[in-house]
């Protein structure tokens, strides 16, 4: 088992084991509630440097609550100076002083709240803003077999859909739930403080509020971590559709990927309803518990007053108070379910920066800041899985300089021996090393800054074509740009662009494959590297273009050690050293024309391109 990676964020510490890629289902797949309880202590930890200003918006929001609840008591003085005044006289003095006194009470009690309520939203704000910016360093360090097991609709959706639902959580949760305890606390005292009679008349009326607000809230929290996790496998899918949109009307998958759709969305749509309508219980359940208890209070206070033990001001009191009492009875039950949501949603943001990360090398001190070139594979064994080996035995070496051709059947493992080469992955067995030296003891940053790449994927984002072309290189010339498009032969065809090399590329800018790949390999000369690695760089592109970059791409390749993957054959002819891969083994090895001469595999391959092309 390999060892497990710590991640330390804030003042959290989280340890979480990952499936790999091909045990159990993808992230995001499981439905299962875990512990509740849990999520919610993870959130509170990862909060802990934004504890100052929630306690003190939390003392804020009990001190606004205290305030209205001395409020009822104020009402009730001025009413009994109202029905004793009725007969004798209203003594106004009395009645003013209480009056400011109420204005005062209410007027802090607000500006309470209104203070509380900003530092709340800027707590939210630096969370949310913070849980993303974790994330998105998280995915700089985790392994490329993690994004093999997980689809990039459920990644993205864990940085926008969950976050977000973390962050309302926060905005409406902590300062309602603290006011409502605060208010349903304070109610009793002030309650049994005013009579205990009609106190323990309210509060027998709103028991049975409580213990069906726990039961729904038990029954409830499965649907909201199925809610959550249904929807980032639905964005998954959305997004896999869509980025295959072409390929799937080529092959007429409409209604293929709607029924998935449709599928994936009913599910979600039962579990958002079953969540959403055991909450949307709780409002109308606390409507009536709190009529209930008007209606109580009304009959017992009735009662009391009748046999004179209470006036008629208390019944006032207890009118406002059992307001007072069940509203915080539906806050807490509101707060109860977005805490649910948010326990659901924090839990794939932490168990996503729990997943175990590419090991730490800040400890190295071996570096190459030139390389001559020279690399050698020792007995190299890899599978992507422990229990699907792929590459068996290779062994294999280049001298500085030399152009590498490798070449075999589809899954032979040539794509995975340059993965290996770029420590992508890390070998099972045996070792790599660059001029002697193990790659596993030089950092990856000092890896890939030794190589040039240029893959059969052209990936471009949304800027302009020099920024595409310069992309992370510092210091790069428009002299550098202009000479590198005119090598690959993308010179005249950027200059009929409207704005030329600032031209913007986006959605709308209608770019060929092969115009794609050229910008690609444009960006790789610019990189100047002194390795060079090709992975089917010309697969896109016609014969002219392919024979216009196959030159530019010898000149790139002078005095740089080359590996090139190819199909076609006919353009690794003038390697000086071509490797057969077969099922993860080097069978053959040589130049094109000892091959050739051996009648063996090489040649079954290179000749068969030509009885097909006949």
């Amino acid at each position: 088992m390999p060892e497990q990676k710590k991640y330390k964020v804030g003042d959290t510490k989280f340890n979480t084991p990952r499936r790999g890629p091909g045990h159990g289902p993808r992230m995001g797949g499981g439905e299962k509630a875990n512990d509740f309880g849990k999520a919610i202590r993870d959130l509170l930890r990862y909060s802990k440097r934004y504890l100052p200003m929630i306690v003190t918006a939390l003392l804020m929001a009990a001190a606004g609550t205290i305030l209205n609840l001395i409020g009822p008591s104020k009402l009730k003085d001025m009413t009994k100076i109202i029905t004793d005044g009725l007969m004798t006289g209203i003594d106004l003095n009395a009645f003013l002083r209480i009056a400011v006194t109420l204005a005062v009470l209410y007027g802090l009690g607000a500006l309470f709240s209104l203070v509380q309520g900003w530092i709340m939203t800027t707590v939210t704000q630096r969370l949310e803003k913070g849980m993303r910016e974790d994330i998105s360093q998280k995915i700089n360090r985790l392994p490329l077999k993690f994004f093999d097991g997980t689809t990039t609709g459920d990644v993205l959706s864990r940085v926008t859909n969950d976050v977000d639902t973390v962050g309302q959580a926060y905005r409406q949760s902590i300062s309602t739930l603290v006011t409502a305890i605060t208010m349903f606390v304070g109610c009793l005292f002030m309650m049994f403080y005013t009579n205990w009679i009609m106190a323990l008349s309210g509060i027998l009326a709103s028991l049975l509020g409580f213990a069906l607000m726990t039961t729904i809230v038990k029954r409830s929290q499965k649907y909201f971590v199925r809610q959550q996790n249904q929807l980032g496998a639905l964005n998954g899918h959305i997004e896999e559709t869509y980025a295959g949109h072409t390929v799937v009307k080529a092959y007429n998958g409409e209604r293929q990927a709607r029924t998935t759709f449709r599928e994936m969305n009913d599910g979600l749509y039962d579990s958002a309803w079953k969540s959403q309508f055991l909450s949307g219980m709780m409002g109308p359940l606390m409507g009536f518990i709190g009529n209930l208890g008007y209606v109580v209070v009304c009959v017992v206070g009735a009662v009391l007053t009748i046999n004179k033990v209470i006036g008629f001001e208390v019944i006032v009191a207890f009118m406002i108070y059992i307001r007072l009492f069940t509203n915080p009875l539906s806050q807490i039950a509101q707060a109860a379910t977005n805490l649910q949501s948010a326990a659901a949603a924090g839990e794939r943001v932490f168990a996503f920066l729990s997943e175990t990360e590419m090991s730490d090398e800040s400890g190295k001190q071996t570096k190459l800041s030139a390389a001559k070139g020279n690399v050698s594979f020792d007995h190299v064994r890899f599978g992507y899985n422990p229990d699907k080996v792929i590459i068996h035995d290779f062994s294999a070496e280049a001298k500085a300089g030399q152009k590498i051709a490798i070449v075999g059947p589809t899954g032979a493992g040539k794509t995975t021996m340059v993965n290996l080469l770029m420590r992508f992955y890390e070998t099972n067995a045996g070792k790599i090393c660059i001029d002697g030296v193990p790659i596993d003891e030089l950092t990856r940053t000092n890896v890939h800054a030794l190589f040039c790449m240029v893959l059969q994927d052209t990936w471009l984002f949304e800027g302009t074509v020099k920024e595409n072309i310069i992309y992370a290189k510092q210091g790069v010339t428009d002299e550098q740009v202009v000479r590198a498009c005119k090598a690959v032969g993308l010179h005249s065809f950027i200059k009929t662009l409207p704005q030329g090399y600032d031209t913007v590329l986006d959605d709308n800018t209608n770019l060929s494959a092969g115009q794609r790949q050229l910008i690609t390999i444009a960006r790789a000369m610019i990189e100047n590297a002194p390795m060079l690695i090709l992975d089917e760089a010309t697969s896109s592109v016609d014969t002219r273009t392919e024979m216009l970059i196959q030159k530019a791409m010898d000149t790139l390749m002078q005095g740089r050690t080359s590996f090139v993957i190819a199909h076609r054959l006919s353009t690794i002819r003038n390697a000086d050293l071509i490797l057969v891969m077969k099922d993860g083994d080097v069978i053959e090895s040589g130049t094109h024309d000892e091959l050739m001469q051996r009648n063996g595999f090489y040649a079954e391959l290179y000749n068969s391109q030509f009885e097909l092309a006949a």
